[in-house]
């Protein structure tokens, strides 16, 4: 089956480079410019990379890049969050930036909407985390004509960012930057490390003493010129996604510790937040307490469960958000239509083979018991032997006492795969359907140090609510190994006898740490560490009696992770045509096995 997102023609890297920085001359009138460029970027979102390429060059050309970058850097040497500093940047350069460049080229201010728009669907629940994130999502709306309501200091953020747009020289948009983070991100940062003033005043000495090697890496030339290049590039990226996608941006953008730093506004703020991005609870205030007392323990200890039928069942009110969640629903149900005919032939198949394997374990089946029927023949034992089974008794093994849980992995990992996601996630809900096993569907993903199950069917509903699958969608993080502990702990309580969870993922649990006042504050949890956690709950979840099969929907090079969390029992499905028989085999293993 072809992925749902159209990939552009592996044209010759070469080209592709010399295409980009054309562009970046072109606007900025200075051939001699050198500036990294990113193919890789194009092919990936092509209107972004355009896009950056176009503010590489207005920048140049209209303001002073290394007068920001050098603030930058010396802003971060006193202790400022990296990635909060250049996100301010970036927002407050595509300000300055645009009118300039729009009046003289108008064909870019159609490259900036399209832009826009793609990272708007991209990451809007990444964007939803901070102030700065909402002004942001408030700035690429108006650019795109559309109104919305926003709180007031979302409006106040985004209007000091708009004031941008007639600005004449670089110190505007220094003195703007440094007014957003002193009152946005760090309110003690003037009087505790210095003031404007007191930051420009750093000198070049100072900074190529400083040791950049945690903001590079290791792996990178951790000189002062690679931080200025490093954060020169950054100031004119909008996508926090492909910043992340780099390691040495990654630390350069924040302090590698996996930490998100959140002020007390937003704490208070935060649970309105996840009932406004994914929909009001089904639990009563009594029921999430216990449910969090009792899972959210250890390494999960800071953590919350929050339990919805997502946003477009359960709203708050009909915010962006939600019409953004119609639109991708519309989206995974449009690709189910492309291939209906696999689809329905996957259901077919899989429906089939489990019907055999239930008419098989009904069938009547006789067996040598202690009790029951005497057995004339094998009466002679008696006194001569020690089997006792001189009976013959008929049973009949159960074919309905089977319940089966469906976990799928809703963080933005998962985003360029979401409708076939959507899709593997629908074929095994209806052939369970077809054949009466009840089983109940949900996604899983974190907002913050929320961990959001998002319930599209409950375990005895009839057909009807398999299609709400394609609710489905993709953002945020991923934190395994509690949606599995969570899951579990509603599974055991079934009375049916025989319970399996399957889990589709991407073998990849990621998950940001929430640094707030009492907070505990564990290792972040992700890499080996997070990989560990879910590989130990699904051994404890395999140990209360509960059969787990991982079906693998992620990357190839993350193929080791997802063997160490399943072990054995784990499925990787490399075109939807297959899907059927290899669920299959491990379906039919277990009733057989019951």
């Amino acid at each position: 089956m072809e992925e749902e997102r159209t990939i552009l023609p592996q044209e010759d890297t070469f080209e592709l480079e010399n295409r980009i920085r054309n562009l970046m001359w072109t606007v900025s009138g200075d051939y001699q410019l050198d500036i990294p460029v990113d193919a890789e970027a194009f092919r990936r979102n092509r209107y972004l990379a355009l896009y950056d390429a176009v503010k590489q060059g207005a920048f140049s050309r209209y303001f002073d890049r290394e007068a920001l970058s050098l603030y930058l850097v010396k802003k971060i040497y006193l202790s400022a969050d990296g990635r909060s500093l250049v996100n301010i940047a970036q927002l407050c350069v595509d300000a300055a930036t645009h009118p300039l460049v729009s009046r003289e080229r108008p064909g870019t201010a159609e490259i900036r909407r399209r832009a826009f728009q793609l990272l708007l669907e991209e990451e809007f629940g990444d964007l939803t985390f901070t102030p700065m994130g909402r002004a942001q999502i408030a700035l690429m709306e108006e650019a795109l004509g559309r109104s919305g309501s926003y709180d007031r200091r979302t409006s106040q953020i985004a209007g000091q960012i708009r004031s941008l747009e007639g600005a004449k020289d670089t110190m505007e948009i220094i003195r703007q930057v440094d007014d957003l983070y002193n009152s946005q991100i760090d309110r003690s940062f003037a009087r505790e490390h210095g003031s404007l003033e007191e930051v420009l005043a750093v000198t070049l000495a100072e900074l190529r003493e400083f040791d950049w090697k945690k903001y590079l890496g290791d792996d990178l030339d951790a000189d002062l010129e690679q931080v200025m290049t490093k954060i020169s590039q950054s100031v004119t990226t909008l996508s926090a996604l492909e910043e992340r996608k780099s390691r040495g941006q990654q630390r350069l953008a924040g302090n590698g510790t996996g930490t998100v730093l959140v002020d007390e506004e937003a704490i208070q703020k935060m649970y309105s937040y996840v009932e406004l991005n994914y929909g009001k609870t089904y639990l009563s205030p009594a029921e999430q307490e216990r449910l969090n007392r009792s899972l959210c323990r250890g390494i999960h200890g800071d953590c919350t469960l929050y339990l919805t039928d997502g946003i477009l069942r359960s709203p708050v009110k009909l915010n962006y958000q939600y019409k953004y969640a119609r639109k991708l629903a519309d989206k995974n149900r449009m690709l189910y239509y492309k291939y209906s005919r696999t689809v329905k032939r996957n259901i077919l198949q899989l429906t089939d083979s489990l019907r055999k394997t239930l008419v098989l374990r009904s069938e009547e089946e006789t067996v040598r018991s202690d009790h029951g029927r005497i057995l004339p023949n094998q009466l002679w034992k008696v006194g001569r032997s020690s089997d006792v089974r001189l009976f013959e008794r008929t049973i009949r093994r159960s074919s309905t006492d089977f319940v089966v849980d469906i976990l799928i992995d809703g963080s933005g990992s998962q985003h360029a795969r979401q409708g076939l996601v959507a899709i593997q996630g629908y074929i095994i809900s209806s052939a369970l359907s077809n054949v009466g096993i009840p089983h109940r569907v949900m996604s899983f993903c974190t907002f913050w140090d929320y961990t959001i199950l998002h319930r599209f069917r409950e375990y005895d509903e009839d057909r009807s609510a398999d299609s709400r699958i394609f609710e489905y969608t993709s953002t945020s993080n991923n934190r395994d190994g509690l949606a599995i502990k969570a899951t579990a702990d509603q599974l055991a309580k079934r009375p049916e006898e025989h319970k399996i969870l399957i889990i589709l993922s991407d073998g990849r649990p990621n998950d940001i740490i929430i640094n707030r006042p009492g907070s505990r504050c564990p290792a972040p949890y992700t890499g080996d560490y997070a990989v560990k956690d879910t590989a130990l709950e699904v051994r404890r979840v395999r140990a209360q009696g509960i059969a787990v099969l991982g079906v693998f929907a992620g990357e190839e090079e993350d193929l080791a992770a997802e063997k160490k969390i399943f072990g054995k029992d784990f499925a990787y499905i490399r075109e939807i045509g297959n899907f059927s028989n290899v669920v299959g085999l491990y379906l039919n293993k277990q009733l057989d096995d019951a």
